[in-house]
């Protein structure tokens, strides 16, 4: 078996969590070192992986055994964190969104190239399989040229434990920059043509979530096709009701049960300090790895309902197969269940570093889903189409 990757960790919050069960269990990657200012977490990531822990960054990017580096620290650190992590010739799988800004972003992308290093961005849902299997069945020709993509997503996102900066927009926070960058992969993914320009328009009706909450933006793309997207995080309809109430992390979910917890349970926060301290709970340190397990029966990652309209088909990607609606009849494409979720981030990962593959998630690919994003947040303020120039 080749030697896997030896992966170092800043950040062990929220977003290293959902990755946690891929690298606990990859045969390609093995966690060696982890940095976070939180003792309990170190000391948790010590033991349950005898491995070394650092307060800091930079003592985690200098330590010689670690061979790349995953960033998952909060938005506004991440350029500081990839800076550090190319001093000391780290490679890097980066959070999405990558930047905060599109000068981070370039900077970001210049420095890897100078240190002469690999720079992933992900995860996202665009390392999916149904989606990579989408776009390999558009790839074929057989349903003709992709024509729409619509994207439609309604979730709990902006009721569950926040940070005050994960509330502020200027701080990267808000669905914008933190659910947006999903979706818009997707449709990139998916879209054999770049994007061109965009128009959109944001929601703010909580002013006591005071970040956008919604956003709805219509992407016109270079061959003449066009995508539509929609986000809702306000906690009232779900679209896991579309996907046979599987969860985004492919888990089977409760449904009508399940109505409405994220707003209870935020109720239990009456401060900040209490709702930080809900937030922290769900990250790694005060449980360990077990609290992060997926059980039962598992099926592969979504991000809401997908159609792509081609001209002889619509293709619709789902948690266990690809559904396709043709002239005469429908029929589902199965995908065998995933044996590790997200599996894709490492494999895609692993060829960039070890085989010198090309990643498709490269630096630039991340900052043309970065632009798109900022786009949509700038067209809301100023009512008015935004053009693309960093399309990849």
């Amino acid at each position: 078996m080749s030697e896997p990757l030896k992966l170092g960790i800043i950040g062990l919050g929220r977003a290293f969590t959902l990755m946690l069960p891929t690298f606990a269990s990859h045969p390609l990657v093995k966690m060696v070192a982890a940095s976070d200012p939180r003792v309990d977490a170190r000391e948790r990531f010590a033991s349950e992986f005898g491995a070394k822990v650092f307060e800091e960054a930079q003592a985690l990017c200098a330590d010689s055994d670690v061979e790349t580096v995953y960033v998952a620290s909060p938005h506004q650190f991440h350029v500081d964190h990839v800076k550090l992590a190319a001093r000391y010739g780290k490679h890097i799988l980066i959070e999405k969104p990558m930047a905060l800004t599109l000068a981070e972003g370039k900077e970001m992308i210049e420095v890897a190239a100078k240190a002469n290093i690999k720079l992933l961005v992900g995860h996202s849902h665009s390392y999916d399989l149904p989606y990579l299997r989408t776009r390999e069945m558009i790839g074929t020709g057989a349903y003709g040229r992709v024509r729409m993509i619509s994207a439609l997503n309604f979730t709990d996102f902006l009721y569950r434990p926040r940070r005050p900066e994960e509330l502020d927009t200027s701080a990267g926070g808000g669905v914008v920059f933190s659910q947006a960058a999903h979706q818009v992969d997707v449709v990139r993914l998916l879209s054999p043509s770049t994007a061109k320009s965009l128009r959109a328009f944001t929601a703010n009706w909580d002013a006591s979530r005071p970040t956008e909450g919604a956003y709805t933006a219509q992407i016109g793309l270079e061959d003449g096709s066009f995508a539509s997207l929609t986000y809702s995080g306000y906690a009232h309809f779900d679209t896991d009701e579309f996907m046979g109430w599987r969860g985004e992390l492919g888990q089977m979910r409760e449904g009508e049960i399940s109505y409405g917890r994220a707003r209870q349970g935020l109720r239990n926060a009456r401060t900040v300090a209490g709702e930080i301290e809900m937030k922290n709970r769900r990250a790694y340190g005060p449980t360990g790895r077990d609290a992060f397990r997926v059980e039962g029966d598992l099926a592969h990652n979504h991000f809401g309902l997908v159609i792509v309209s081609c001209e002889r088909a619509d293709l619709r990607p789902l948690p266990h197969g690809i559904a396709v609606y043709g002239d005469e009849k429908r029929h589902l494409e199965e995908l065998p269940s995933p044996k590790i979720p997200r599996a894709e981030v490492v494999d895609e990962l692993y060829d960039a570093v070890v085989r010198n593959r090309p990643p498709l998630h490269s630096g630039e690919w991340g900052l043309a889903t970065l632009e798109i994003c900022l786009a949509i947040l700038e067209s809301a303020k100023n009512g008015r189409e935004i053009g693309l120039t960093c399309q990849v």
